[in-house]
């Protein structure tokens, strides 16, 4: 069973790799070789405030002119999770073709239209379009505040002229950039009609750059020294911290350890009835079963699950699948792979909770499979119902809702309960080198530090020190229109902050039993997950300190969105905390003699 189920992933996972591979030079059915005087595809994708990156909404929702005919591009499921809504621009960029001023359409624009462009542009709002699959962008306009502190005194101007710039080598698009003409403008201060000449210029230039270089261009952005130097800055700055902290830790655990292990041998030969202290003392109670042990597997399933995705993540970037403007590829790939590892999850949590000698393996398995869907769907209903207010573009058609429920029915469903039955009959005993005894041990009485919030505290701290450079650069670009493509560099900060986690929480683990305190199941996963909740603080500090977001639709998406992938950090980070501590503690309890 386990077997089938691992074939089917290692299959999907090639068909999606090569479909990411092949969707990259495909543009409308045309392998993107045209004849002077044909027609490249130009579609407007969306427009929306410059600095709320998710409050975004349908090109046409502004009264541009309208081309002769509207068409909507079909699109992927992961385009349509990033919110983008191709239709057909009314720009004609034939290919070879220039125009110098050509006229779009005369317009007269009525108040309630001046007043919509007016708010647009005091908004900064930009627009995007896509030809050929290149991405361009500008700005709808501009507000005049030189010299003026009322707010009433201020100019608002629409652009009215685009000029379009296309760079060839023989028969492909290689390169495309648009401006705006400064001089031509539409005012918009009054409420008043207002008519209008939209207009365009098209000019074509020669370049040598080759097609497959092309998309080059938006990449090298975040590749520039300056950028590079601070990121290896970060990198470097973490794993020194990383190792100074590590090695003092392991210096002193390894010592104290080697210390008890002669302590206890001594013991043992000199006197047997002597009283034992330290973690050999509660040899009978530290594989006790810990409290809501469902709920504990559960956690350990979904957290499994979340780590194996990041990983399919890295290796799909890491070959080069999440190249820039590859329109929804990263959101397709985390609801394929999410959807083929349920299976994994499922069969973590219900093997471990047979090992904990669980009996309702039903329960549990639904629960696990809940876990983190259930509050990602709360969010995601509620965030979905904002951006419907709002008529954004990030409010999901009732279509692809539907593709995402017919996955989850017909994909995450079955594989998780596939992975439930082969955990079921795994028979895998838990490896426990000691016998537990009938009744438990009374931890004695701990000062407040040993407290777990505390402990959580100290444990998210040392993680966080070691990622949080680079989490600036994240949230610019996922929360921003930064470019971000250094996954090796990313990949290397995820395996730092693996190693910290699981030695902080090795490290607090061995104190904690040290201390007589034998509950330490659910406070290593406590311990490992707490970086997620130090990730959290930092999109507040993100959110106020760093970005210039504002408004209910734009903050919500923010902290709803964040909280969802920090809850994913805490169970991935606090499976990783466990098991390591669960490796450490049969290794000491191993090489002593427990009766």
């Amino acid at each position: 069973m386990e077997q089938i189920i691992m074939r089917w992933m290692a299959v999907a996972l090639v068909v999606m790799i090569s479909s990411s591979a092949t969707t990259q030079v495909r543009s409308d059915g045309s392998d993107h070789k045209y004849k002077a005087g044909d027609q490249v595809p130009l579609y407007a994708n969306k427009v929306g405030p410059f600095q709320n990156p998710s409050e975004t909404y349908r090109y046409f929702d502004l009264p541009f002119c309208l081309p002769a005919h509207l068409k909507e591009k079909k699109e992927a499921l992961g385009e349509v999770l990033n919110g983008d809504r191709l239709v057909s621009a009314p720009y004609k960029l034939d290919f070879l073709v220039e125009k110098d001023s050509e006229i779009v359409c005369k317009k007269k624009l009525t108040k309630e239209e001046v007043a919509q462009f007016r708010s647009a542009v005091a908004k900064d709002y930009y627009f995007q379009m896509y030809y050929d699959d290149l991405p361009l962008w500008g700005f709808l306009g501009k507000h005049d505040k030189e010299g003026k502190d009322d707010p009433s005194e201020y100019k608002y101007y629409l652009f009215k002229h685009l000029h379009f710039e296309i760079l060839y080598n023989k028969d492909r698009v290689i390169e495309v950039n648009v401006r705006t003409d400064p001089n031509a403008l539409v005012d918009l201060t009054e409420d008043k009609e207002v008519s209008a000449d939209f207009m365009y210029t098209v000019k074509w230039k020669e370049t040598n750059t080759p097609f497959e270089k092309r998309m080059e261009k938006y990449s090298l952005t975040s590749s520039l020294p300056h950028h590079l130097e601070i990121h290896w800055f970060s990198i470097i700055n973490s794993c020194v911290t990383v190792l100074l902290l590590t090695g003092f830790l392991a210096t002193i655990l390894m010592r104290v350890l080697k210390n008890d292990f002669v302590k206890y041998a001594h013991d043992e030969e000199t006197a047997d009835d002597q009283e034992e202290t330290g973690w050999k003392y509660i040899h009978g109670d530290v594989f006790r079963y810990p409290k809501h042990k469902s709920l504990f597997a559960a956690a350990l399933g979904s957290g499994t699950q979340l780590f194996i995705l990041a990983i399919f993540i890295f290796i799909l970037a890491l070959v080069g699948v999440f190249y820039p403007y590859n329109r929804g590829a990263l959101f397709t790939a985390l609801v394929v792979i999410y959807a083929l590892t349920s299976g994994i999850a499922g069969y973590t949590g219900v093997s471990f909770y047979c090992q904990l000698e669980g009996t309702n393996w039903v329960r549990n398995l639904l629960l696990t499979g809940s876990l983190f869907c259930g509050p990602l769907f709360l969010t995601f209903c509620f965030l979905n119902t904002v951006a419907i207010a709002y008529s954004a573009t990030a409010a999901l058609p009732f279509g692809t809702i539907v593709v995402i429920v017919l996955i989850w029915a017909l994909v995450t469903s079955p594989l998780l309960v596939l992975g439930g039955i082969a955990g079921k009959n795994s028979k895998t005993e838990f490896q426990a080198p000691c016998r537990t005894t009938k009744y438990p041990r009374e931890i004695p009485p701990l000062p407040w530090y040993r407290g777990t919030l505390p402990q959580m505290a100290m444990a998210g701290f040392l993680p966080f020190s070691a990622i949080y450079i680079e989490l600036y650069y994240i949230f610019a670009s996922v929360w921003g229109h930064r470019i971000y493509t250094i996954y090796s560099i990313l990949f290397i900060v995820f395996i730092i902050l693996l190693i910290v986690t699981a030695f902080i929480t090795v490290a607090l683990t061995y104190f904690q039993l040290a201390a007589e305190d034998h509950e330490w199941w659910w406070r290593s996963f406590l311990c490992g997950g707490s970086t997620g909740l130090f990730i959290y603080g930092y999109c507040l500090y993100y959110y106020y300190g760093r970005s210039d977001m504002s408004g209910f639709m734009q903050t919500s998406f923010f902290f709803g969105y964040m909280a969802c992938i920090c809850y994913g950090f805490f169970l991935m980070l606090g499976t990783v905390g466990f098991r390591a501590s669960l490796f450490f503690v049969r290794h000491i309890y191993r090489s002593i003699k427990c009766e």
